[in-house]
């Protein structure tokens, strides 16, 4: 019998460090071809080209069969709703019968920050303390958490283009960080001096230039998930060692990759590997102590299957999760 799993169960029974390890077993599973997933399916709903998204994995290590159903809605915002919201089918791999079926919108959140965590631990510098956060989202929350896990920080600045949104961060983030949490008054406040930078904005245009980025830093960027919209400039990209999560997708969708070829500032080559190479030891985690590097992040539906089957093993061993007939 299948089970449901809202978010708040979700959220109960899937800890931060149990993910950012899963994640690293993901991408490297992903990068050595042993994970089944096509890029995903992308159809824009309505005149104001809402996203929807179909991302099926198999993973025969775990063994984890699925989908993750995605939406992004912009105009959600002003409904009071989240602007991105998803729904994950877990399937049983010996006779495709549904296991579980459960709220995907947590998910997505957490297991973005851990893979960016996963790529702070293996290519920012060891005593890079400075976090800059550029938005003041659900991603900047989760990205907080995140990164705390695996870097000492001792400052974070956060900056969103709401001063009350990151005002109200840093309030909130306070009680909970053995470090700093400011405000500041620009994105190149923020970043200045920063040895990792997350980049977590809905923007369609650069928020962040190359000249802020101080050499050695580091750069999650997570935003910007069509061909259309960056959150960097294409010198920025042009000038940094760039790694993804998945190499055919980032030349499809990732607008900061997509518009900077388009604009002849890098070429498919200038992608050094996919992180799951890295965690393998099959890529070099550095070209230089000076050199800044980028992980562009668009999301990988074995991330989400990964996840969601992680959550299944703990609702299963817990005993928790309505059933769900059908």
């Amino acid at each position: 019998m299948a089970i449901v799993l809202p978010e708040a169960e979700v959220r109960r029974l899937l800890s931060m460090d149990d993910l950012i390890e899963t994640m690293e077993m993901a991408l490297a599973d992903f990068s050595a071809r042993t994970v089944t997933q096509p890029v995903r399916t992308v159809l824009e709903v309505g005149d104001q080209q809402s996203f929807y998204g179909v991302m099926p994995a198999w993973m025969p290590s775990r063994p984890a069969l699925g989908t993750k159903l995605v939406t992004v809605f912009e105009s959600n915002a002003a409904r009071g709703l989240p602007t991105h919201l998803a729904t994950i089918v877990l399937l049983d791999p010996e006779t495709g019968a549904l296991l579980a079926l459960m709220d995907g919108r947590y998910i997505t959140e957490a297991r973005t920050a851990a893979v960016s965590a996963v790529s702070v631990r293996h290519l920012a510098h060891e005593n890079a303390r400075v976090l800059a956060i550029v938005g003041s989202g659900v991603q900047a929350r989760s990205h907080f958490e995140a990164i705390a896990r695996v870097r000492d920080l001792s400052d974070v600045r956060v900056w969103s283009p709401n001063r009350a949104r990151a005002d109200a961060f840093a309030r909130e983030m306070r009680p909970h960080a053995n470090a700093r949490v400011t405000a500041v008054s620009s994105a190149r406040a923020a970043v200045e001096g920063a040895g990792i930078v997350a980049l977590v904005t809905s923007a369609k245009d650069p928020v962040v230039r190359n000249e802020w980025i101080t050499d050695g830093a580091h750069i999650c960027a997570v935003g910007a998930c069509r061909p259309t919209h960056r959150e960097m400039d294409a010198s920025l990209v042009a000038r940094a060692d760039l790694y993804v999560d998945s190499r055919d997708a980032a030349l499809l969708e990732a607008g900061d990759i997509v518009l900077a070829m388009k604009e002849g500032a890098i070429g498919p080559e200038h992608i050094r590997a996919e992180l799951g190479d890295v965690v393998r030891g099959t890529a070099k985690r550095r070209y230089g102590r000076d050199r800044v590097t980028i992980f562009k992040s668009l999301g990988l539906a074995v991330e989400d299957v990964a996840a969601a089957h992680l959550v299944f093993e703990r609702a299963r061993d817990s005993g928790v999760g309505k059933d769900l007939t059908l």
